[in-house]
């Protein structure tokens, strides 16, 4: 699958603007993350694309998220495991092993946080640093959603909060058009 049809797919089955934008956020975020690993660019910002396919299917079904995703992509001829599985494992289907896995199931959150915190700063996204990013994740009230434990998970990478706040935040500036941001 390349991007182009992976966004099609979203532009067909993603209605709420602001989750097309999240799924951008984190498409970039995978991006950026996969060279650290010795992982392709392209497969892992695709798992960021559409790793959140379903979500407006199976919001009233948490344990169907992921599965929609894999089951439709399956369906497709779309057989790419090493994406299929960090789709489950960031839904909380699977325990995360690989890189790509666990680099999913902590960007996800992390990218929310760091909209959270661009919204409230004066310069939007273009002036948030990554010290005003880690000051946001110590407030526990703000952005509740944001999961603090999904975003330390990025310490099963071997990357400390700091580095990897650095390093998806850049991703994200680096589309912040794309985002409205």
């Amino acid at each position: 699958m390349t991007r182009q049809q992976a966004l099609k797919l979203v532009q067909e089955k993603v209605t709420t603007k602001n989750l097309v934008k999240h799924m951008l956020a984190v498409e970039a975020g995978m991006r950026a993350l996969a060279p650290r690993f010795n992982g392709n660019p392209d497969r892992w910002a695709l798992a960021g694309l559409i790793h959140d396919l379903d979500y407006e299917q199976t919001k009233d079904r948490p344990d169907r998220h992921g599965h929609v995703t894999v089951d439709f992509l399956k369906a497709q001829g779309f057989g790419d495991p090493e994406i299929m599985n960090a789709i489950l494992a960031h839904a909380g289907h699977k325990t995360p092993e690989t890189p790509m896995e666990w680099a999913l199931t902590a960007v996800d959150p992390l990218t929310g946080l760091i909209v959270a915190a661009s919204l409230v700063h004066p310069q939007r996204l273009a002036g948030l640093t990554p010290e005003n990013v880690l000051n946001r994740y110590k407030e526990k009230g703000f952005a509740r959603s944001a999961s603090r434990e999904g975003i330390a998970l990025c310490s099963n990478l071997g990357l400390s909060l700091e580095e990897f706040v650095e390093v998806v935040l850049s991703a994200m500036k680096g589309v912040r058009q794309d985002l409205g941001l």
